[in-house]
């Protein structure tokens, strides 16, 4: 039951905390690689499309310490080489851009947005629905002495009316909200994490190394035991 409730828990921040971050990505994304194209030409836009894939870079890192706990295996960050030793201010300013993964670190940006705010939909509708829902015994009896209200859900279901329905109709869909939110919940953190997998990481070559620089476990050295003679 811990295990669940941690999963649970783990899962619903991970796609609720997760949808600020890709807002973030998107506005940044969106915005700086229309300025860089718009003054690429002229050469002023280049410093921008720089600036662009070192944000979105320092942003995706924030993707790549989330995944390892919802998927429950280490990744490893893809490596950004430095700019040669010696090189000038603008080869310099412009290395960002020649790192491969940049270019996904952008496309993450733009793709990830509608299904963060998918999972986040999802995963908020789902926990509203069930605790409206195992809590409606305590209120429900209040909403339907409200004028106006009708049978509700239960009317139109075609099982009558009456403030004993209306409760129960409502409680039982909130245990079949309750009883679904697992799933339901994990398998939007497991679609956004994919997506963020696939873009943003590499398998580690330890499966102990670091979950975000993939660096390989230290080895611990082996302790002699005493020998009896």
């Amino acid at each position: 039951m811990t295990t669940l409730r941690h999963r649970l828990a783990t899962d619903t921040r991970y796609t609720l905390l997760g949808l600020p971050t890709a807002v973030a990505h998107f506005s940044v994304v969106v915005t700086g690689v229309a300025a860089g194209l718009g003054g690429a030409v002229a050469f002023v836009g280049l410093p921008i499309l720089a600036g662009t894939a070192a944000a979105a870079r320092n942003l995706a890192d924030f993707e790549r310490v989330a995944i390892p706990e919802v998927i429950r295996r280490p990744v490893a960050r893809p490596s950004y080489p430095p700019a040669p030793y010696g090189a000038g201010w603008f080869r310099r300013m412009m290395n960002p851009l020649t790192a491969g993964q940049a270019v996904l670190d952008l496309l993450y940006g733009i793709i990830a947005f509608p299904i963060s705010l998918a999972a986040f939909v999802v995963t908020a509708v789902w926990w509203a629905g069930t605790i409206a829902g195992l809590t409606f015994p305590l209120y429900g009896w209040m909403v339907a002495a409200i004028p106006g209200v009708d049978g509700g859900l239960p009317e139109l279901l075609g099982l009558g009316d009456g403030t004993l329905m209306f409760v129960g109709v409502n409680t039982v869909v909130g245990v079949l909200f309750a009883v679904t939110l697992l799933p339901v919940v994990r398998g939007a953190a497991l679609i956004k994490a994919g997506l963020a997998q696939a873009l943003l990481t590499r398998a580690p070559a330890d499966p102990l190394a670091d979950p975000l620089t993939g660096a390989p476990a230290a080895v611990r050295a082996p302790v002699n035991e005493p020998h009896w003679v």
